[in-house]
């Protein structure tokens, strides 16, 4: 596909397809029915915008939300594509230049909301622009099953028949349930051909961590990552506000986000998101869904998520840009509670109620893995895959014991007592604490009472938790949340099955949890001068920082240094339109960071190890893609080039012990720089 690759770099600046995009291009380009599953940040916009480009005719665009919409169009835009939008948020001249490139016949994409099919000037509008593609994103919304039912969407089949076209629909989650609703309401008889292609965010770091003082445990994540763009999600609309204002007294640029706020007041607040660089959003999960903000580098969860779905779907807001992005989601028991009840007491038929307990098992035995996290994420999504390495349970395996005989003592205890208690009372009796309430009733009686001395309350809360996550206990809600054992309890108080519990969730969280760095401590300087640059050009524009470049771009110029516009060229991202719009002002950034002397190459000024380490970084330079220019790009940091430049190593093995030597970097550079460093003696 000659043609598609070209504009994938002339107009979005990229040299091939992410996995999974190029088979969707050709099909959607041929004008067959899609339906497309991909992960958040797989690229599914550009799988229809980019066969829009091809195609002739008008691709509409149907969308959720109107910032979604908004924040697309103006990336074509800058782009160079004639792209627009109509909706509420317009003002009459935005209005009046989409009606003129319909007129010329310019435009190519031409965004709506669902709600604006209801209209019944939008058909003969549609008709007369030559609309040739539907593309559906957000498709889950037409799902009852989905967790964002829009009744609006089921308009859009009833349109597919009467424009008589091909449509393209695109969702990053949807299980099998969802999947079968989505194909009957948008393509009735008309079976798309699917594409489900991986849930895997690879560039997402995966960590869940046990409440204990969730405030200090958000503050904790929040200052190791600070100003870095996130989102912090809550359970309830005064909790966003607590917890904003507790970042902002800590020294964050943060705001809060909530769906009972004035619509003028939430407007701002994604304004405010999409456009300044740092900014942390508290909000329930009214904030969100079509968020197209792709340098977003965390998510937190103050509370856990309601589904695996709705987590899935949440930290998926993290990385779109493909960079490194982190996650920690805090649970407890009275989440658990919380979310059992919710599904318990509302008004759901049995069926959905059970299919959403299934949902939270899911995500409970997700907090309550016992090894990686990612492994069993994906497993839920029907996929199969190696431990990550890029989750805090790969980085640091929990530590199991055999808790049956535990788990068998608070069974007994919640039978005995009734099953009319919560877990604050079952403690007290297993650890025979005689309060009024168990005098009163008899219970220190019990044959339970005082069988649980050997633990302490905290371990006790831990294994209740362990207990509710496992789902071997529920609150019951006609009893005011009191515990009650589910059929799955019983082969332990049979003695018949083993339960294994961690003890690792049991210990306080006094550390910190470290960031992870976007670049080198060497290349960290002139990131951080390429973002001014880009925030500067931005504000100038009145854009989202990202219009201008995002960050993973920004990443492979600071390692890179391109240092003309040929070599700009081949930077990730940067487009024609983008290499004439920025390019020069983002290469005087690089050629002012690169005239002014490395540190590590100033420790050498005026010794001898100077020069070899300007021989080693010119060398470096030319084989970063091997002898032949094609092979995989490798770079070294300036302070490994002074190591090799003072120790002098004499052989490759030698070479492989300075830090920061892989045996495939020793491999491509060592014969090199072995014979520099002879000449040099």
């Amino acid at each position: 596909m000659p043609r598609d690759l070209d504009l994938l770099k002339s107009v979005f600046g990229f040299d091939e397809f992410r996995p999974g995009q190029a088979e969707i291009v050709e099909a959607v380009t041929r004008g067959e029915n899609t339906l497309a599953i991909m992960p958040t940040g797989g690229g599914k916009s550009l799988c229809f915008q980019l066969p829009a480009l091809i195609r002739d005719g008008v691709t509409v665009v149907i969308s959720p939300l109107i910032a979604l919409m908004r924040d697309q169009v103006r990336a074509l835009q800058a782009a160079g594509v004639t792209a627009g939008a109509l909706t509420s948020g317009n003002t009459q001249d935005e209005t009046d230049a989409v009606f003129d490139a319909l007129s010329r016949g310019d435009l190519k994409l031409l965004y709506m909301a669902p709600e604006r099919l209801a209209s019944g000037g939008t058909l003969n509008l549609l008709r007369n622009a030559g609309v040739t593609m539907i593309a559906v994103d957000e498709a889950h919304c037409v799902s009852q099953w989905g967790h964002d039912f829009r009744p609006d969407y089921l308009r859009i089949g009833e349109l597919r028949r009467t424009l008589d076209v091909p449509l393209a629909a695109f969702t990053a989650t949807a299980d099998e349930e969802t999947r079968a609703e989505i194909i009957q309401k948008l393509f009735d008889e008309a079976t798309p051909r699917t594409f489900l292609h991986g849930f895997d965010r690879p560039n997402i770091h995966l960590a869940f961590s046990a409440k204990d003082n969730p405030r200090n445990q958000i503050l904790a994540f929040a200052a190791a990552r600070k100003g870095q763009s996130g989102i912090v999600y809550s359970a309830t609309r005064a909790r966003t506000e607590t917890l904003a204002k507790a970042l902002r007294d800590t020294g964050h640029d943060a705001v809060h986000y909530h769906g009972g706020m004035d619509p003028e007041d939430r407007r701002e607040v994604e304004r405010q998101f999409q456009q300044e660089d740092g900014l942390i959003v508290v909000a329930t999960v009214a904030f969100g869904m079509g968020v197209d903000k792709p340098d977003i580098r965390w998510v937190a969860h103050s509370d856990l998520p309601k589904s695996i779905e709705a987590y899935y779907q949440e930290i998926g807001r993290a990385g779109r840009d493909g960079a490194p992005a982190e996650t920690m989601t805090l649970f407890g028991a009275d989440d658990i509670r919380l979310r059992r009840s919710q599904i318990d007491e509302g008004l759901a038929p049995a069926e959905r109620r059970g299919a959403d307990h299934g949902r939270l098992n899911a995500l409970l035995g997700l907090a309550e893995a016992h090894g990686c996290r990612r492994q069993q994420l994906l497993g839920y999504f029907g996929e199969t895959t190696q431990p990550c390495g890029n989750c805090d349970l790969c980085a640091t395996p929990p530590d199991l014991f055999d808790g049956t005989v535990d788990v068998m003592k608070a069974l007994s205890a919640i039978l005995r007592t009734g099953e009319s208690f919560g877990s604050g009372h079952l403690i007290d009796v297993l650890r025979g604490n005689l309060t009024d309430r168990i005098r009163d009733r008899g219970h220190d009686g019990l044959p339970t009472f005082g069988v649980g001395k050997d633990h302490d309350k905290r371990m006790w809360q831990a294994i209740f938790r362990q207990m509710l996550g496992l789902d071997l206990v529920r609150p019951d809600p006609e009893r005011h949340g009191a515990l009650r054992i589910t059929e799955k309890a019983h082969p332990v108080l049979r003695g018949e099955a083993q339960v294994e519990l961690r003890r690792d969730t049991l210990r306080a969280h006094a550390h910190r949890p470290a960031a992870k760095m976007l670049v080198s401590e060497e290349d960290e300087p002139l990131l951080s001068a390429l973002k001014a640059k880009r925030r500067a050009l931005a504000e100038a524009a009145r854009v989202p920082a990202y219009v201008v470049f995002n960050d993973k771009t920004l990443i492979e110029m600071a390692e890179k240094r391109p240092v003309d516009l040929d070599q700009m060229a081949g930077i990730g991202g940067v487009g024609a339109k983008k290499l004439e719009s920025y390019g020069r002002a983002f290469l005087d950034v690089i050629a002012g960071a690169v005239a002014d002397m490395h540190p590590a190459r100033r420790k050498l000024a005026g010794r001898a190890a100077g020069t070899l380490f300007d021989m080693l970084q010119a060398t470096a330079g030319q084989l970063a893609r091997g002898e032949d220019g094609a092979g995989k790009y490798m770079t070294l940091t300036a302070t490994t080039l002074r190591h090799i430049a003072e120790r002098k190593p004499a052989t490759i093995d030698e070479l492989a012990r300075v830090s920061g030597m892989t045996a495939s970097k020793s491999e491509r550079f060592g014969p090199a720089f072995l014979e520099i460093l002879t000449e040099g003696n």
